[in-house]
């Protein structure tokens, strides 16, 4: 689609989240006011209100009564010793849920026998969700499983127990007998893929969070190899130790 074609709110859309992923406005900063930035995109006032919305559907303004709109703040998910991604996100006050968008087996690549420490070529278990935060999508998570560990992890009444619990976490505790330990997680930054663009609701020119990671039971087995994308302007990564005292 070109850019005569796209709709002029979306076009102010897409500018004002530049402007808050590049600073102009941060977190916290009131946006002008409407006859400002109306006038600033040659738009009424209908039409830069459609913008507004936009935004604040996807959690990147908030709109406060007799006050303007604001910047919001994102997500700050804390990446700590225990893997609790949706349990985080209830206690930030957001609803946490997820979409099932793939569950099959396939055979490990060098990157997934890397991750779970099998071989080339052995039998892992893909599940692949989109997340969701007050009902918008921000991440596409990827997560690999050695079969060899969890034989039935596909089987029909697996995977209806896993979309029933809403939790990783939980469905390895309370179907497998497990806890759900990270190892470690490596954060990049790239231009989001086509596919992920369309899921996660972005253009193709914006950045996202791509996060690498091994998960381990209480034995130090690996159990989870797990690549996620996050939408970098709703995510914020919050690395946390644990320390004795």
């Amino acid at each position: 689609m070109s850019q005569a074609t796209v709709p002029r709110y979306i076009q102010i859309a897409d500018q004002l989240r530049r402007n808050i992923q590049a600073q102009l406005y941060q977190v916290g900063d009131r946006l002008p006011p409407e006859s400002q930035l109306s006038q600033q995109f040659e738009v009424n006032r209908h039409t830069l209100r459609q913008a507004v919305a936009l935004l604040s559907q996807e959690g990147l303004l908030r709109a406060e009564r007799g006050r303007g709109t604001f910047v919001a703040a994102p997500i700050r998910y804390a990446i700590g010793q225990r893997v609790r991604y949706n349990e985080t996100l209830k206690a930030l006050g957001h609803k946490a849920e997820f979409i099932v968008l793939k569950a099959l087996e396939l055979p490990a690549d060098a990157a997934v026998a890397v991750g779970l420490e099998v071989n080339v070529g052995d039998s892992v278990a893909l599940i692949e969700r989109l997340g969701m935060a007050d009902g918008h999508p921000i991440s596409v998570a990827n997560s690999y499983f050695p079969l060899v560990l969890f034989p039935d992890l596909l089987a029909e009444d697996s995977l209806r127990f896993f979309e029933e619990t809403g939790s990783i976490s939980r469905w390895l505790r309370d179907r497998f007998a497990v806890d759900h330990l990270r190892l470690r997680t490596s954060v990049s930054a790239r231009l989001v893929q086509p596919r992920d663009a369309k899921l996660l609701q972005l253009s193709l020119n914006q950045p996202i969070l791509l996060a690498e990671s091994v998960n381990v039971d209480q034995t130090g087995r690996r159990i989870e190899y797990g690549v996620t994308r996050l939408r970098g302007d709703r995510m914020e990564l919050v690395f946390e130790n644990s320390i004795s005292r």
